[in-house]
């Protein structure tokens, strides 16, 4: 895939899922004393999704895990579609899609493990983290050059902001959407030329 291919990619998105566990979280299992599960979530990551949210892209989690904690950070980055306990995703992704009026071309779905690999191969812009599993980057159109819960997701989130800016621009105005993405793909050029996917 191209540069040019891939800001369309990104420019498409209107809705993004993310698994929770290796996306959201560094995978890390974490317990206090009392045995408590604890996760450990990114901020920078979080300020992505609420700006995704403020130009109208829609934002989903979906996981196999099923834990308060990850209903309480939902709550937090007002995600409102949040399924939990799901073994297998692809009828999810497919009934999100429905949901909001958004073909699945124009979704994107990050994921790290064996079990997103159907839901990524039902999108249209199938995203890993860089810590993926080979199977999963296999299949990605576009592999992050963080890793999960180290600023991916956030990554993820500024392609589709560069991917859909205003495309226009003036002397000393704002950049155009292709020069923003231009800018952000270079400063990621040496990770993606090694990642991207035909």
């Amino acid at each position: 895939m191209t540069r040019r291919e891939l800001r369309e990619h990104f420019g498409r998105i209107r809705l993004l899922i993310l698994d929770v566990d290796g996306v959201l979280t560094d995978a890390g299992m974490y317990y206090s004393e009392n045995g408590d599960e604890l996760k450990k979530f990114n901020t920078r990551d979080g300020h992505g999704i609420r700006m995704l949210q403020d130009i109208g892209v829609r934002t989903a989690i979906v996981t196999r895990e099923r834990t308060a904690i990850v209903a309480r950070r939902a709550s937090k980055l007002r995600i409102e579609d949040v399924h939990q306990g799901v073994l297998d995703k692809l009828p999810v992704v497919r009934a999100l899609c429905e949901k909001h009026g958004i073909p699945t071309s124009d979704a994107c779905y990050v994921g790290d493990d064996l079990g997103d690999l159907e839901a990524m191969q039902g999108v249209g812009l199938p995203v890993a983290v860089r810590d993926a599993l080979p199977q999963i980057r296999h299949v990605a159109r576009y592999v992050t050059r963080e890793r999960g819960g180290e600023g991916a997701v956030r990554e993820v989130c500024d392609l589709i902001l560069a991917a859909r800016a205003p495309a226009s621009r003036e002397p000393g105005g704002l950049e155009s959407a292709a020069e923003a993405v231009g800018r952000l793909l270079g400063r990621l050029s040496a990770a993606v030329d090694r990642r991207l996917r035909p």
